[in-house]
This record gives structure tokens, sequence and C-alpha cells, in this order.
């Protein structure tokens, strides 16, 4: 037997194990969806981004019971600022979120795109409605980029539509002399991805994303600065960078490398990355800290290259990965007796669906590499073991849990029916076509009834620690649905749509 395949047999066999305890728990063992089941969830999660659209919608809009949203964003302070998402429940256009949403989405189809079949060009306009968003923002007006349309504090004191929307739509933006380099850096990353995605589509609008993301990256770099500390009220405690700005300029760089290929940036990395936290291990991926993400993207680097420069983050990847495996050194996550990975009571399943993103993408980076494994003290972690453990998440959120319900929004028998999500829960505009106000709102918000408006394919925030879930429109840290809960599942999706298990 060669040396090391002991433990990785040892450690497959009890992964195996484990999730053999945790699905029995719950009498669910038997519970397998099909290609077509993960198919099916993968266009839902890709036609939740309709549903969030700001700006005109277009003739093929699906999500029907929207309307025009948001036409004058930005003609106050002379820019257009018409499009973009809005990122959750609310009505306002956040640009850190947005923007790493968008990058989740591109990643998605990097990875992924291929397995994705008919939905592929649905991916690519998810990204688009976002990205000509984003080019408005960051090429607009010189050493500007625009980072947020919408008073958070007064929108959140309303319950209305979108499309009835009358509390003030204000512009604000990072600059040289009030930096933002984290949403600027994660800006150039979203621009930089999704030039990827549009490189055989539209090699012309992907050589413009490209420009677009260098310029932004240069201007993020630069100047210096945490949009916080610049914007204060306006972005916390909603979208508080608590990361700073350093991963971002990190993740940033990486991402202009790889769709750039321009040595500067491997050089930019390699001067800048033990400043920017190149040595730092981070355990939790999201809009705010991208540091697996980061690692885990460059690990691929040393893994087709051998790279020595690039082994680093392929440590630190594997440190990521060995904090979620139960039974091996290192491992540090928590999960439900359900099985889920949780790690914190407001919008958990953000870091689920990330989690999983990260997991397969370092499956597919491993397996396509001579078959590398993580190396987690004495035992191996095999691709396998990866895709076995993002499963199980995946599975989760599609209603294979202990409360038998699915987390998305219009797919499976059971699913949250009270989400708190301002458009769907009160009449569409085409249903009640008369205005109707901030406050009048708030007597569907209070209602028992569910919602009038499917907004299929929204995970919503997700169940508790105890695995126990509130279909309460109050309850926006289980009931919410966001932007960025879905990126990154939609390339987890596509994954296993392709590629279904057939057990655990």
């Amino acid at each position: 037997m060669p040396k090391g395949m002991a433990s990785v047999t040892t450690f497959s066999l009890m992964l195996q194990f484990l999730f053999f305890i945790l699905c029995s728990s719950f009498g669910q063992l038997s519970l397998a969806f099909t290609s077509q089941e993960y198919h099916e969830a993968l266009e839902k999660s890709i036609l939740f981004f309709e549903g969030q659209r700001s700006g005109k919608l277009p003739s093929n809009q699906q999500q029907t019971w929207r309307g025009d949203s948001g036409l004058s964003d930005g003609s106050s302070y002379h820019v257009d600022l018409v499009g973009g998402y809005y990122d959750a429940g609310d009505n306002v256009k956040f640009g850190l979120p947005m923007a790493f949403t968008t990058t989740l989405l591109a990643w998605s189809v990097i990875e992924f795109g291929s397995s994705m079949q008919d939905q592929l060009e649905n991916a690519r306009a998810a990204i688009r409605w976002s990205t000509d968003y984003l080019l408005k923002a960051a090429t607009t007006t010189p050493d500007t980029l625009y980072v947020q349309v919408g008073e958070p504090n007064m929108d959140h004191r309303c319950w209305e539509r979108a499309e009835d929307m009358d509390t003030p739509r204000n512009v604000y933006k990072v600059s040289a002399t009030n930096p933002g380099s984290d949403v600027a850096a994660e800006t150039a990353a979203a621009l930089a991805a999704s030039s990827i995605v549009f490189r055989d589509s539209d090699p012309s609008y992907s050589s413009k994303l490209l420009q677009a993301a260098i310029k932004v990256f240069n201007f993020a770099d630069r100047y210096r600065g945490s949009y916080s500390d610049s914007l204060n009220s306006v972005v916390c405690p909603f979208y508080c960078s608590y990361s700073g700005y350093h991963d971002e300029l990190l993740w940033g760089a990486s991402w202009i490398y790889k769709a750039s290929g321009i040595n500067t940036y491997i050089q930019y990395i390699q001067s800048n990355g033990h400043i920017l936290g190149a040595d730092d291990d981070g355990y939790t991926f999201s809009w705010d800290d991208k540091r697996p993400g980061t690692k885990i993207l460059l690990s691929k680097e040393f893994l087709e290259e051998n790279s020595e420069e690039f082994q680093l983050y392929k440590a630190h990847a594997d440190n990521y990965i060995c904090s979620l495996m139960s039974g091996t050194p290192g491992f540090q996550a928590q999960y439900t007796r359900g099985g889920l990975l949780y790690k914190g009571s407001e919008s958990n399943l953000q870091y689920v669906t990330s989690t999983s993103f990260l997991l397969l993408t370092y499956a597919k980076y491993l397996n396509t590499n001579g078959g590398n494994v993580v190396r987690c003290g004495t035992s191996a972690v095999t691709g396998e073991n990866l895709v076995t453990l993002a499963k199980a998440q995946v599975d989760y959120i599609l209603g294979n849990n202990p409360t038998k319900m699915s987390y998305m929004v219009g797919f499976g028998e059971r699913y949250p029916k009270h989400i708190h999500h301002r458009g769907s829960s009160l009449p569409s505009i085409h249903a009640h076509t008369q205005h109707i106000s901030c406050n009048d709102g708030f007597q569907f918000f209070h209602s028992s009834s569910p919602n009038p408006n499917i907004l299929v394919g929204a995970i919503v925030g997700g169940p508790d620690n105890n695995d126990n879930f509130s279909d309460d429109r109050h309850n926006y840290q289980q009931s919410e649905p966001a932007t960025y809960i879905n990126a990154p599942f939609v390339g987890a999706l596509a994954y296993f749509s392709a590629n279904p298990p057939t057990t655990y």
C-alpha cells in the first residue's frame, strides 16, 4: 500500500460514518436529490436575481410580479446610477455586497459554467445586470467610485415596494480624499472575474470590464483607507468593513492577474502579500472577509505550476479545509446536530453557501492536478471528502434536514412563506396599482398571511444552531434572503446537477 493511503482510507471511512450518523439522527438517509432536481434548484437560484433587480426591467423578465424601480437613481447628482441589485429585503443598493455577489456569480460560471447547460445564459444575464451598473459606478467620474444609492436608515423605517420608493435616494461615493479601498478593490475583483465570463461570448465587453477593473484597483491601492471610516453610519452597521481593506486588495489583485495574466499583478501579490494578509488564516468567507477565497484561488497556481511563491497560499487553503473537517487536527467549525455548518445567528446560510462553493472549487483543483490531498496532521483529506461535505450542506438547504423544509423559496413541498422581503410581502404593483406609502405597508409586514409574491429561488437566512426555523417575517435573521447567499450556491448547484453522488 502506498505511503499515506491508510490515513486517506481511514479518514474517508470516518467522514462517511460521521455523515451516516448525522443523517440517521433525523431519519432522512433515504432522501437523495436527482440531477434534475439539482438543475431545477440551479434554475431557481439564478431566477432569484430577477426579483432583486433595480431599474428598467426587460421584456423577458420572469419574476413578473416585479415592476420598474429606481429609474432616476443618481439623477440629482447628475450621474446615471440606474440598475444593479437591491441587496436583500430592502430597497438600498449597497456597493460592497453587490460587488461580492457579482464576483461569486462570475466565479461560479468560471468553475462550473460547463455544467450549467441551458442556465449558462441566464447566469451571464444575472452577472451583466450587475456589471452594467458597476461599470457606471466605476467609470463615470475620475478617481471616484459610487458605492451606494439609498439612505439606509430612512429606507429601513419604511415597508414599501421598490416601485413605490419615496425615501431619499442619496448617492454615496468614495474618492481620493474619502477612500474606500475595500469596496473599490471588491468592485475591481467583480469586474475582472466577470471579464473572464464574457471573454468568449462578448470579447469587447470583456475588455471593457477588465480595463475598468484595472482602473478601479489602481484607485483602491493608491488611496488607501476603509469605506467604513469615510462613510460611517451610512454603511455601518449594515455592511461595515470589519475585516479592513487589506483582504480586498489581495483578492482584487488576484482576480486581475487571473483575468489578464499581467505579471505586474503577480509581482504585486509577491511584494504586498505579507502586508495584506497572505500569512493570516481566515476561516469565514463572506462579503466582508475574502481571505479564504483568495487562498484557494491562488492555490491553483501552486497546484498547476508548482510555483514556489504560491505554496504559502496552498498551505493556508489547507488550513481552512482542515478547520472544517471533524476529527482532524485543526478542526474548529461548529455543526448543528442535523449537520449544518453554523457560524452565527444572523443569515447563517450565507456562510454555508460560500463554504460549499469553496469546498467544491478546491476539490476540483485537487482532482485535476494529480489527485492531490489536503494534509491535516496525520490525516489526508481527498477531493472526494470535500465533495461529500459540500453535498451534505447543499442537501440540507434543499430539504434534507430535521425540519424537512427547503430553505429555497419555491423549491420542494415545504419552504418559507413569510420571508422578510418588502416586494414579496406587499401586493404586486400589477395587482395593486395605487401607491402604498411608507407606513401603510406595515399592515402587510405584520400580517400572518403568506407573502403574495413568491420570490422564487431566494435562500433565506436559515435555521438556528438547534436546526429550528421560524417562518416569521419579523425574524429577519432567519427569514431574509440576500444576493450573496445565492451567488455561490449557483456554482454548487451547477456542480451537483452534473455530478449527483449516489450516496453520502
